[in-house]
């Protein structure tokens, strides 16, 4: 006689997270301070180093898969309401500073990608990434506008400096918006660096190959790639790949911004169009630009 399970009960965890989760986190729960003045993703990460990165203690194990599992449940769930070509990720250097010229042209891209109805995702932390979330909030605003909230975060132009997240909830306070979306993706992995406040919705995990996998995963709509060092240079093969061998149906494109970084500093530009040309890599679209205008038309095109 077999006998229906209709529910599975989960055992209680002692936690300061929750592995049962069913929605992605917000700017304003993970910069939650409570009394002693210490917020809610300063505490998760003292927990995580404290129980060790690679832990061997199987209940923080578990409480982490549960978590990670829990929390891409609850992504999938948000991304159903969007047509997956309309999925675009920027990926690029975290050293960023938001006073370079390129940080202000990611700025500008990803605002003018989210005013076209695109979805913006990034790995969820500072540099070329917080610029990604920061175009998308700023979607709709004039160039004054943003010039104005580039320059209040001019004041702490890196995150390890005191204002750096100061000035962001400034500039969230003055530009208000509840329209526009973006998703980002920050892990513990790299917890001492702060997850932007500009994303809208986080999908914050324990588990970096998760987080590298599942950006590259959802951004059917393509990549854009900014001057980075070792890992968007990670991404960037292994996106080739999923495009190379179309493991999601099709291939999106590959959009690299800045002529000098892609092809003289870290010429992976032209190795990939060696790859392409050879035979080695097929189903590569490949681009590149230093030019706001022709990185948003390579992407809006190809939807």
């Amino acid at each position: 006689m077999s006998i229906g399970i209709d529910c599975v009960v989960f055992p209680k965890m002692d936690k300061p997270y929750n592995p049962y989760r069913s929605k992605l986190y917000s700017p304003s729960e993970l910069y939650a301070f409570d009394e002693s003045g210490q917020c809610f993703d300063n505490k998760v990460y003292a927990h995580y180093l404290k129980y060790g990165k690679q832990s061997q203690d199987i209940a923080e194990t578990l409480a982490r898969s549960l978590h990670d599992h829990a929390i891409l449940d609850a992504l999938y769930d948000f991304l159903a309401q969007y047509d997956e070509r309309n999925v675009v990720a920027i990926m690029g250097g975290h050293a960023m500073l938001r006073t370079d010229e390129v940080y202000r042209k990611v700025v500008n891209i990803a605002k003018r990608l989210t005013e076209q109805g695109k979805l913006l995702v990034s790995g969820g932390g500072p540099g070329a990434m917080e610029a990604t979330h920061l175009g998308a909030w700023m979607a709709g605003r004039t160039e004054e506008e943003v010039e104005n909230a580039l320059s209040l975060l001019a004041v702490a132009p890196h995150y390890t400096d005191a204002k750096w997240l100061d000035v962001a909830f400034e500039v969230i306070k003055q530009y208000p918006q509840d329209v526009y979306k973006s998703v980002s993706i920050p892990t513990w992995l790299y917890g001492h660096e702060p997850s932007t406040p500009f994303a809208t919705h986080i999908t914050k995990l324990f588990a970096n190959a998760l987080r590298e996998d599942e950006l590259l995963t959802i951004a059917k709509g393509g990549i854009i790639y900014t001057p980075g060092s070792a890992g968007t240079m990670q991404e960037i093969f292994q996106d080739a790949v999923q495009n190379h061998y179309l493991s999601f149906g099709y291939s999106s494109p590959m959009a690299f911004l800045g002529v000098e970084h892609w092809m003289r500093t870290i010429p992976v530009y032209e190795l990939l169009m060696t790859l392409k040309q050879s035979k080695k890599y097929q189903n590569l679209q490949l681009s590149i630009s230093d030019e706001e205008n022709e990185i948003v038309k390579t992407i809006v095109e190809f939807y």
